[in-house]
Formats: C-alpha cells, sequence, structure tokens
C-alpha cells in the first residue's frame, strides 16, 4: 500500500469517525430539543385555552351548560374543555373523546384508530383542558428538520475528504519530486541532490542521502588512487626485476649472481610497496580491525619496537615508564603507525645515534601522544610539510613513501593527529596522537616501567 494511500484511507476514515459521532449527539440533542419545543407548545396551548375560558362572560357559560361549544379546529391539533362536573364545554373534535377524555395532568401518549397522539391535560378554575398533537405530523417536521440539518452536514464532510486528498496528494508532490530526480539520474553521477524548496520533513532523508552519495564518491575515489597508485608505483619495480633478470640468463658466473641478487631484492621492495598499499586501502576504506584484544599503551610500545628492527635494539631510549592506559584504537593499528614512525626514524638517523620514543597522556586526559624522535639530519620547512603525504620521499632510494602517509590514515581514522616538528638540537620528531577509551580517562592508573630495550624477550610473539 502505498503512503497516498495509507494517509488518506487513515485520516479519512479518522475523519469519518469523528465527524459520525458528533453528527450522532447532534441529531440525538435535536430531536430531544424538537420533542421539548412541540410538548412546550402543547402545554402553552392548553394553558391559553383556560385563560380564554376564563374570560368568558355568564351567558356564554349558560349556554355552555345546554350544549357544548365549538372551537374552531386546527390542523394536526385538538382541543377539548371539561366542566367541574365532568361535562364537555368546549372542543375542536367530537369523534375524539376517548383521546381527549379528562384523565391525570401532564403529557401522555394515547392511540386511536391507528393513529399516536401526544396529549397534554391541564387543570385551572375547576375546569379541565385537554390538548393534543398528532404523532405523525411531529414525525414529518422532525424529518425536515433533520433534513435541512444532514445536508450541509454531508456537504461539508464531502468537501472535507476532498480537501484532505487533495492536501495528501499536494503534500506528497516533493517526495515524488525527489523520485522522478533520482529516476533521471546517471548511474555514475554522485553530486549531492538539491535540498533547495525541500520540506523541512524530507530535508533530513535529502542530507543523509547526501551523506551516502559523498561517501560512495570517496570510496570511488580512494579506488581508482589505489589503482592509480599501484599501477605507478609496481612498474618500476617489476621493469627492474624483468630487466636483472634477463640479464642473468645472458651472462653466468658472478654477473649472474649479482643480477639474480638484485631481482630477489626487488622482489622484496616490491612485497612491501603491495603490502603497504593494501593495509593503506584498508585503513581509508574503514574496514575492520578490532580483534578482541586490548591496545595498552605499553604492549603498543614494546610490539612496535619488535617489529622494527631486530638489529637496532640497542638504539632505542625509552621512557622509565609507560602509561597503563589504553587506547581507543585496533592494536594492529596501533602497532603499525608506531612501527612505522620507528622505521622512519632508523633509516633516517645515523647508524648509531639513538631514537628516542615517549608516551604522555595529554593535558585534557582524552588522549596519549607517542613521541618518535631521530638525530639525523632532519628536513626543511618545505619537506616537513610534504612528509605524510604517500609516495614522497626525500631521495628514490628511501622507501616507498607510503609509511607516513599510513600513520596519517590510521590518526585521522580515529579522531587522532600526527605532527612533525624540528628539535634545536637537530633531527626530526613526530608526534602521534591517539585518542583513549572512555574507561582509561578517569585518573591514570600505574605506569608500566620499560625495559632498556623496549622489548620483552621472553615474549611468545606478536599475537596478531
Amino acid at each position: 500500500m502505498s503512503l497516498r494511500t495509507r494517509l488518506v484511507l487513515t485520516l479519512g476514515l479518522t475523519l469519518l469517525l469523528l465527524w459520525g459521532l458528533a453528527a450522532a449527539w447532534l441529531m440525538r440533542d435535536l430531536h430531544q430539543q424538537v420533542e421539548k419545543t412541540l410538548d412546550q407548545r402543547l402545554a402553552q396551548s392548553a394553558r391559553m385555552v383556560a385563560g380564554l375560558m376564563a374570560q368568558l362572560p355568564v351567558d356564554v357559560w349558560e349556554q355552555a351548560d345546554q350544549r357544548a361549544l365549538s372551537i374552531p379546529p386546527i390542523e394536526g391539533l385538538a382541543c377539548q374543555v371539561h366542566s367541574p362536573r365532568g361535562e364537555i364545554m368546549a372542543r375542536t373534535h367530537t369523534d375524539m373523546e376517548d383521546i381527549l377524555q379528562a384523565r391525570e395532568p401532564g403529557h401522555a401518549y394515547r392511540e386511536e384508530g391507528g393513529m399516536t397522539w401526544r396529549v397534554f391535560t391541564y387543570e385551572r378554575g375547576g375546569l379541565t383542558i385537554t390538548t393534543a398533537d398528532r404523532m405523525d405530523e411531529r414525525d414529518l417536521l422532525m424529518r425536515n428538520v433533520l433534513q435541512v440539518a444532514v445536508v450541509p452536514f454531508v456537504v461539508a464532510l464531502a468537501g472535507s475528504l476532498l480537501a484532505l486528498w487533495l492536501g495528501v496528494v499536494r503534500g506528497l508532490q516533493p517526495l515524488g519530486r525527489l523520485r522522478d530526480a533520482l529516476a533521471r539520474r546517471h548511474p555514475d553521477a554522485l553530486a549531492p541532490v538539491a535540498t533547495h524548496g525541500v520540506p523541512v520533513e524530507i530535508r533530513p532523508l535529502v542530507e543523509t542521502l547526501n551523506g551516502l552519495l559523498a561517501r560512495i564518491q570517496q570510496t570511488i575515489v580512494r579506488e581508482q588512487r589505489f589503482t592509480n597508485d599501484a599501477a605507478h608505483e609496481l612498474r618500476t619495480p617489476l621493469t627492474a626485476i624483468k630487466t636483472h633478470l634477463q640479464v642473468a640468463s645472458r651472462v653466468e658466473g658472478e654477473a649472474a649472481r649479482q643480477s639474480l641478487d638484485h631481482a630477489e631484492e626487488g622482489v622484496a621492495r616490491l612485497s612491501r610497496t603491495l603490502d603497504q598499499l593494501l593495509m593503506l586501502a584498508r585503513v581509508e576504506g574503514r574496514l575492520h580491525f578490532e580483534d578482541g584484544e586490548a591496545s595498552r599503551a605499553a604492549d603498543v610500545v614494546e610490539l612496535a619496537l619488535r617489529d622494527a628492527s631486530a638489529s637496532d635494539r640497542q638504539r632505542f631510549a625509552l621512557p622509565a615508564a609507560c602509561p597503563e592506559v589504553e587506547l581507543a584504537v585496533p592494536r594492529e593499528l596501533a602497532i603499525t603507525a608506531l612501527r612505522n614512525l620507528v622505521d622512519n626514524a632508523l633509516r633516517h638517523g645515523p647508524g648509531e645515534s639513538p631514537v628516542e620514543v615517549a608516551a604522555r597522556i595529554d593535558a585534557d586526559g582524552q588522549t596519549l601522544t607517542y613521541g618518535v624522535r631521530d638525530h639525523g639530519p632532519g628536513v626543511d620547512d618545505a619537506q616537513l610539510e610534504q612528509l605524510p603525504r604517500r609516495f614522497w620521499r626525500a631521495s628514490r632510494r628511501q622507501g616507498s613513501g607510503l609509511g607516513l602517509a599510513i600513520v596519517a590514515a590510521i590518526a585521522e581514522r580515529f579522531g587522532g593527529g600526527l605532527a612533525f616538528s624540528r628539535p634545536e638540537e637537530g633531527g626530526l620528531e613526530a608526534r602521534l596522537t591517539l585518542p583513549l577509551t572512555p574507561r582509561s580517562t578517569g585518573p591514570a592508573g600505574p605506569a608500566r616501567e620499560a625495559t632498556p630495550q623496549g622489548i620483552n624477550d621472553n615474549d611468545e610473539g606478536d599475537p596478531r
């Protein structure tokens, strides 16, 4: 059932029910008021006859003792006057003695010859006056009154239902226009739907639809960018591998071995680039990374340093303790982000210079910042802004240019941040800010003491 039909039926039936109840109530009250008015008219007629009889001259009374006076009849109304002795003094009809017979005062119903009468008996000054109305005359009057009242009511009800239908049709026209606009759109058109002239009730729907279109467009852009990046970045190592393998097939001895070694290096570089591209696509694609393990700040430091470089453990300079808090970031992503920063510091710092790793809870108590600093040559201001860009690197020989882009994507996804600065002592410092879980934002618990190398050698390995 369409929304239009549902609205018309619901509102129409409700309107009919309410108007029907109001009409029944009105007709009932109208019937009672008409009956009451006619009864009052009947009683007033009896009182008027009594007043007239009391003013008659004496000779008229003497004449009434000999024969009954004749009162001109009125259509549908009868009257009869009895003397104190019960004799008929005056009457309108000679054939209604039973109907107009004097009985108990007040109103009553009497029937004769298949005709029902409404009778009123009144006593005054020894006289008894009886008046009567024909019920068929009353019923005819009542039907006329109801007809006059019902016809405008029916016309008004029909007009209300028509106005209701027109109002519903007109009110739902914006939905029809929205449907037609979406039906005419090209499948590749992801521009927002115009909200100009859209009713307030439909605007949230259009805004939600525009949000969905924007997310779809972002997804398509990410897929296209991933395809372009993969095609661009994989072409060079694949070409190099192919060239080295061709050289190895044509030469022998030491030259062939060197060519195979270079091809193997190209394969390793290609594998790392593919892994980083896939990780970047997963992070930007909003895939689920939760593994059910708590992402504790100290564990993230230990596992990230373990993954970074097993041969450079002595180069790490760690704080005495790490805050015992839990990050609102999946552990896999937190470890990946911190490991990429450490790898970058190890790669760009001198061979024996330390890499300083720090962790502190920020002043707002809602976030934690990891700091990773090297003592290398650093970068200038122009290069400082280029660091988080994908595939940007200071030289073609330094990595794939995706590590810091992955860190920036992880921070952006969870409402954190990545910033770089140049300390006065030289080198480069990276600060990764990540949010804490609500249960970790209260008073900080005891900090865990860090091992000198930042790694627990008795651990059984990375559970990821």
